[in-house]
C-alpha cells in the first residue's frame, strides 16, 4: 500500500527530473507564449490598418470643418518619381506671367532652374532670364542703392518694395511668398492617415492643396454672405474666403507645347513647379533613398549568411 506522502514524494522526483533534462523547457514555453503574443498584436496592427481608415472616416468628418483634398497624379509621386521637365517649364511660364504680378519667389536662384532634376535650362538661358529682372544693390561709392540687371546668383526679386506696400495693394495683407508654399500649405490628415502615409510614401498634400485652391472657386451657397472684397473658395485651409481673386482663366497663358490652355492644366502646371521650388532636391534624395535601401537589405543578407555560417556547428 503506497501512502500519500510517497506519491507526492515521487511526483515531485519526476518533475525534478524533467527539468534537469529539460532545462530548456521553461525557456521554450515562455518563448513560444511570447510568440504567440506577437503575431496576435501583429494581427490586430493589420486589422486596424486596413480598418481604421473606415471606423475614423465618419468621425472625423463630423468633427473636421477644414477642406478635402482629392489625391491628384504626379509624375514625382512615389518612390521612383521624377519631375517632368517640360511641366515645370509650363509651370514657371504661369507663375511667371500670373502669379509674380502679387507673389514673390525669394528663396529661389535663378542659377536653380538649371540645375539636374530642375527646369533643363542652360546657362546662357539663364543668364538672358536673369538679366530681364532689376536687382537692388548697393550702397555704392557715395553710399546709394542702385538697380542693375540680375545675374544667376541673385534670386527672384519680390513684386513690391516691403511688406507694408504689398498689405496696401492686397486689401491690407501682404500676399505669401511661393517659394515654399508646396510643404507649408497641408491639409491635416489626423490618425491613422499619418500613419497610411508613411508607408505609402504619400507626400504630395502640399501641390494638391494649391491645384485644389486653384481650381476650387465657385458660387457661394444660397445661405452663405461673402464679405466684400473676399472670395469665396471651399478648398481654402483658412476658412472659406480669401482676398485672392481667381487668378486663372481659359486660355490666359499660351503655351507653346501644345499643351491644353485651360485651368485646370494651369493650375496642375504652376502646383508642380511649386512642389520644385520647395523640394528641388528630391530626385535626388529619392534616388539616394533607393541605394541606401538596396545596400541595407543586401547587407542584411550578408549578416545572416555569416551568422548562420559561423553558428552552423555550434550545438544550441
Amino acid at each position: 500500500m503506497i501512502s500519500a506522502e510517497e506519491t507526492g514524494s515521487a511526483v515531485f522526483r519526476l518533475d525534478a527530473l524533467e527539468s534537469e533534462c529539460s532545462p530548456r523547457r521553461p525557456a521554450l514555453r515562455a518563448g513560444r507564449g511570447f510568440a504567440a503574443r506577437a503575431i496576435a498584436a501583429f494581427g490586430l496592427a493589420a486589422a486596424l490598418l486596413v480598418a481604421g481608415p473606415a471606423l475614423v472616416a465618419p468621425a472625423a468628418a463630423q468633427e473636421s470643418h477644414g477642406p478635402t483634398v482629392k489625391r491628384q497624379d504626379w509624375s514625382f509621386a512615389g518612390p521612383f518619381g521624377r519631375y517632368d521637365e517640360a511641366q515645370l517649364q509650363r509651370g514657371f511660364q504661369v507663375y511667371r506671367e500670373v502669379c509674380s504680378a502679387c507673389h514673390g519667389l525669394k528663396y529661389v536662384a535663378f542659377r536653380n532652374l538649371g540645375q539636374p532634376g530642375a527646369l533643363g535650362y542652360n546657362d546662357a538661358q539663364i543668364r538672358a532670364l536673369a538679366a530681364q529682372y532689376q536687382i537692388q544693390d548697393g550702397p555704392d561709392g557715395s553710399g546709394d542703392m542702385f538697380e542693375r540687371p540680375g545675374r544667376p546668383s541673385d534670386h527672384f526679386p519680390s513684386p513690391f518694395p516691403n511688406d507694408e506696400a504689398a498689405a496696401a495693394s492686397n486689401n491690407g495683407k501682404a500676399p505669401p511668398d511661393l517659394s515654399l508654399m508646396a510643404k507649408s500649405r497641408a491639409v491635416e490628415r489626423g490618425f491613422p492617415w499619418f500613419v497610411i502615409d508613411a508607408i505609402t510614401q504619400y507626400q504630395e498634400a502640399g501641390p494638391d492643396y494649391i491645384y485644389g485652391l486653384l481650381t476650387g472657386y465657385t458660387n457661394p451657397p444660397a445661405d452663405v454672405t461673402v464679405p466684400p472684397g473676399l472670395h469665396y473658395n471651399p478648398h481654402f485651409i483658412s476658412g472659406h474666403f480669401l482676398a485672392m481673386p481667381p487668378p486663372l482663366s481659359d486660355g490666359q497663358v499660351e503655351y507653346s507645347d501644345g499643351a491644353p490652355q485651360t485651368v485646370d492644366q494651369y493650375s496642375r502646371d504652376v502646383s508642380a513647379f511649386l512642389m520644385w521650388a520647395a523640394e528641388p532636391k528630391l530626385q535626388e534624395r529619392k534616388q539616394l533613398g533607393f541605394k541606401v535601401m538596396a545596400f541595407l537589405i543586401v547587407f542584411a543578407g550578408l549578416l545572416y549568411f555569416t551568422k548562420k555560417k559561423i553558428w552552423d556547428k555550434v550545438a544550441h
